[in-house]
């Protein structure tokens, strides 16, 4: 029986009803130019022909006239191949997608380049065919000549997936440094395996590394929701708040005020209603009066502190009361007196006697950072211990400063 080139398809074909503009889709320029019989080509170009319709699982019938052929080539099985592995996946039919796909790779006709994507599609067959075990065994294969990451971000996907999280977890731990969408998986899993120390140390990576209101808030949230931290600290964590722009309610913004003129820092408490009245939150509404009380006090206290601050502070000395010294030098800072303020506040803490140390050196770095002295607030918030918040505050005002919220 005659062959038919395939490269010159077309003129035989147009003999057979086919025209020389029906291409033959799917077949690499290689093993098109090899010669192929007509039994097998003319069910293969009326297989194409069907796929540009979008019949293809129509086009899957026509194809297993040329399987039906007779002593069929290794060449003429990898051409049958090639074209029902495209009619099987636009047709849905995983099964059949993977079997050809399968013997593709296995038929030693691809090129390096090829038998790589065919792989990869491979992979992706599995994937939509929800057989994760098969899609993973491709991808350890594949693995095996090659660290992959794109194939390694597949095989993370698919272990949790299947609800192998220790799997997950320790393929992703191989992958080296983590994107957010990495990090973010690796929170889910610590999450579905109840380990709170792993999903907060990984949220704390992704608000260090990406600084978004959503870890931020998550992070403040669990930092006050445990049940050792201490509400003294509730001043410091709104400060952080702020810093991140995560203070959107008017009773947020009232509140913190409020326990800013309690710790003696007014200046601070102005700038925070001052906030609240340029965003438009604070001064509106049904307690627009209420905020307007409050400014007026915080400016009054301000005004007092001011015309007090030489005899309160002689009185603070004299009596050797260093957390009186140490709140105002806080103080001092945030109202423009840096150099003054920090000092008190450095002096205060070298004497001692202090009921909360591990807060004065969290308040104090939160004043140097205040300052515009970033370093200095680092090195002083690096010292912070202690296990009722403080130094997971002190850690993410290290965040904060490294990487502030845009």
């Amino acid at each position: 029986m005659s062959k038919i080139r395939l490269a010159h398809l077309g003129l035989v074909m147009a003999a057979l009803g086919f025209t020389a503009a029906t291409p033959v889709l799917g077949l690499s320029t290689a093993y098109a130019a090899e010669t192929m019989r007509p039994e097998i080509g003319i069910p293969l170009q009326a297989a194409q022909a069907l796929m540009k319709q979008g019949k293809n699982r129509e086009a899957l019938a026509k194809l297993n006239e040329a399987e039906r052929a007779n002593g069929k080539t290794a060449n003429e099985d990898y051409l049958i191949e090639r074209v029902r592995a495209a009619a099987a996946s636009a047709a849905g039919d995983n099964d059949a997608a993977a079997k050809s796909f399968e013997a593709l790779i296995a038929s030693g006709k691809l090129s390096a380049g090829e038998r790589e994507k065919f792989t990869e599609g491979l992979v992706g067959i599995h994937m939509r065919a929800r057989d994760f075990g098969k899609a993973n065994a491709t991808i350890n294969r594949l693995l095996k000549d090659k660290n992959d990451p794109k194939l390694r971000a597949y095989l993370v996907q698919n272990y949790y997936s299947m609800g192998n999280y220790a799997q997950a977890e320790s393929e992703l731990k191989q992958m080296g440094t983590l994107n957010e969408d990495q990090l973010g998986l690796l929170a889910n899993i610590y999450l579905k395996k109840g380990d709170k120390v792993g999903y907060v140390n990984t949220i704390e990576k992704l608000a260090a590394s990406y600084p978004k209101a959503s870890y931020w808030t998550d992070l403040l949230n669990r930092v006050t929701g445990t049940p050792t931290f201490s509400n003294r600290l509730t001043v410091d964590v709104y400060r952080l708040k702020l810093a991140n722009n995560l203070l959107k309610k008017p009773s947020e913004l009232v509140e913190m005020a409020q326990l800013l003129i309690q710790a003696k820092a007014p200046a601070e408490a102005i700038k925070v209603i001052d906030k609240g009245y340029k965003a438009g939150i604070l001064g509106v509404g049904a307690e627009a009066e209420r905020h307007q009380r409050l400014k007026a006090l915080a400016e009054k206290t301000l005004a007092d502190n001011n015309k007090n601050q030489a005899v309160d502070e002689a009185a603070l000395v004299k009596a050797k009361d260093n957390e009186g010294l140490l709140a105002m030098g806080y103080g001092l800072v945030q109202a423009g007196q840096a150099d003054k303020g920090l000092a008190m506040m450095t002096a205060a803490i070298k004497a001692g006697g202090l009921r909360n140390p591990e807060d004065a050196k969290l308040r104090l770095g939160e004043a140097y950072a205040t300052a515009g002295k970033k370093q200095q607030a680092i090195t002083t918030l690096k010292t912070v211990g202690g296990k009722d918040g403080t130094a997971e505050l002190a850690r993410y005002w290290i965040m904060a400063i490294n990487h502030p919220m845009a």
